[in-house]
């Protein structure tokens, strides 16, 4: 994956202030609950600037974070500064680590802006690969009906004192792929700066998803709807899948 952050980087957890990270830190710790399983060391793969990485340091869990952007690293580093969280530079299709860890997180779509099958499937592989016996796999999805109904060809905008931005839509419904054309503008002095950005995320079936979770070798635990753990519905915005590594 070629690095879609740039200026974004800086202005993204601005653009996240609606994402409530610790209730999915709550959400991610009953999970384990549920199944007795007390981890220690845990993977944020597609960490961009750390606020999940943070939210479970916080929590007493030895955090690793692994992201291709440089710019939203160097935001997860300064923020920090006071926590002893490895960030690494890596393609989440190619990241390398020097040991196993007991559980794997990608949060926030990440997913979704794997373009190609083959690139997930690359992906859970390296999951299993890393994951110690009996280790879990967590990972959400923006859903279908997100993509068609919600995104769609829609235009989204917010307006505020340092961070204002236009999100332009166009989903195509043939390639399943959806390019998001983001202008924002910081507050810079008494000016404004203008930046750009161009981002793609991919539409995948749930059952296809299951189909490579399977072909993994992982095992599938559950499909859940966001930050719950009921069934998805028909308008279900974002699904969590529930993977583990099975024990020898």
């Amino acid at each position: 994956m070629a690095d879609i952050y740039s200026d974004f980087a800086y202005v993204y957890d601005k653009l996240m202030y609606d994402i409530d990270y610790i209730k999915w830190a709550d959400y991610i710790e009953k999970i384990f609950s549920m199944s007795s399983f007390k981890p220690s060391l845990i993977l944020d793969l597609g960490c961009g600037t750390g606020s999940l990485c943070i939210e479970m340091d916080k929590r007493g869990y030895e955090m690793i974070g692994v992201d291709s952007s440089i710019d939203m690293l160097n935001c997860a580093k300064n923020k920090s500064l006071q926590r002893d969280i490895l960030y690494i530079n890596q393609d989440m299709t190619n990241f390398e680590l020097y040991g196993t860890v007991d559980v794997v997180l990608s949060l926030m779509d990440s997913i979704n802006y794997l373009l190609y099958r083959k690139d997930i499937k690359k992906v859970f592989l390296l999951v299993k690969n890393y994951l110690n016996p009996g280790g879990f796999f967590i990972f959400d999805v923006n859903t279908p009906f997100k993509f068609k109904h919600i995104f769609g060809d829609n235009v989204f905008y917010d307006v505020s004192e340092h961070v204002s931005y236009i999100w332009q839509n166009n989903y195509d419904n043939e390639k399943e792929i959806c390019e998001f054309d983001l202008t924002f503008f910081i507050k810079d002095g008494e000016h404004y700066k203008r930046y750009d950005e161009i981002h793609h995320e991919r539409c995948y079936q749930i059952e296809d998803l299951k189909s490579m979770v399977m072909e993994s070798g992982l095992e599938l635990l559950g499909v859940y709807d966001e930050l719950k753990f009921a069934l998805p519905s028909k308008k279900s915005q974002r699904v969590f899948f529930i993977c583990r590594k099975g024990k020898l």
